[in-house]
């Protein structure tokens, strides 16, 4: 199986330019002084979230024939909004099937950006999006399993390397794995003695299990949809997995409770509104700080499109 490389994710980079957002470094002062924290803010994207990254590499490499065709995405949401988002931009026409676990916010916010949206179970996207893109002849842009998709989510690792290349150790969400696939290749081409570690919700934790088994192992949609972390509900593929076991260092996973904590912290220390998804690097970075290296660590933030009243919840908790 043919890895994304530290070029694949130098070209997307130049690719899609200045379609997206080169998020900073935020640093945390109240943090700890032999293992201080920065906050990579992907939550400051256009459409709240890095998926936009991915989407546009995608969208960017296609021919104009499939231009015309449209594309066909599947999604909890922000790779649905993000897809819909860069389609909009380049004047595709798209498709998106969500999960009826989704947000409503999430799903309103891509019908917002024009795409048309079929609402189905959990267990049955990927199927109809699949189904609909052979049906209509458009592009299916799947959420991580692609090296397209991949490459362009390296891009964060690229950025993190080249801000601080004496990084110490860079904490990534994991649910499909591309995020972490792209970040991990970049980092461990540029910065060779960082640690990469994966995060998962401790009700999501099928990745954890895959690398104590060294193979794939699966859990019930029933089993990860219980995680708030909605956009850590998805699995690892054959093509993500192949990335993580040879980029990550390990698999950390966090609790509910220290998910909607960290929430609340992040807004009133970090002034960064973050969706649980994005919380779970900072969190792992806040609780599991014995199975960190000492030195400068980086948490991605991946996104921050979080309903308001979970929001101010977490906040005044």
């Amino acid at each position: 199986m043919e890895l994304v490389t530290i070029e694949d994710i130098r070209a997307a980079a130049k690719l899609i330019g200045d379609a997206v957002l080169r998020t900073p470094l935020v640093a945390c002062p109240w943090t700890d002084p032999s293992r201080p924290l920065s906050l990579k803010p992907e939550n400051l994207q256009a459409i709240g979230a890095f998926k936009v990254r991915g989407a546009h590499h995608m969208l960017a490499r296609l021919t104009p024939d499939a231009r015309a065709r449209g594309v066909v995405a599947y999604s909890s949401g922000n790779h649905a909004q993000a897809v819909a988002y860069a389609a909009r931009v380049a004047g595709i026409p798209a498709t998106i099937v969500i999960d009826d676990t989704a947000p409503p916010i999430k799903v309103a916010a891509t019908e917002e950006l024009g795409a048309e949206v079929r609402l189905v179970p959990l267990t049955e996207r990927a199927a109809v999006a699949r189904e609909l893109a052979r049906e209509s002849g458009a592009t299916l842009v799947p959420p991580f399993d692609h090296p397209d998709i991949i490459a362009g989510q390296g891009t964060i690792g690229l950025e993190i390397a080249e801000d601080l290349p004496e990084v110490a150790a860079v904490l990534v969400p994991i649910s499909g794995g591309g995020l972490a696939s792209g970040i991990g290749v970049a980092v461990k081409a540029l910065c060779p003695n960082a640690a990469v570690f994966g995060v998962e919700p401790e009700l999501a934790a099928d990745t954890r299990d895959s690398f104590a088994a060294g193979e794939l192992v699966h859990w019930p949609a029933e089993q990860r949809v219980r995680t708030s972390a909605d956009g850590l509900r998805a699995e690892p593929s054959e093509l993500t997995f192949a990335h993580l076991r040879s980029v990550l260092d390990g698999v950390l996973t966090v609790s509910e409770d220290e998910i909607r904590s960290t929430i609340g912290l992040l807004a009133r220390r970090a002034r960064l509104v973050a969706e649980p998804s994005g919380a779970v690097a900072p969190a792992a970075y806040l609780h599991r700080a014995d199975q960190l290296p000492a030195g400068p660590t980086v948490a991605v933030v991946s996104g921050g499109n979080i309903d308001p009243a979970l929001l101010a919840e977490a906040v005044q908790a």
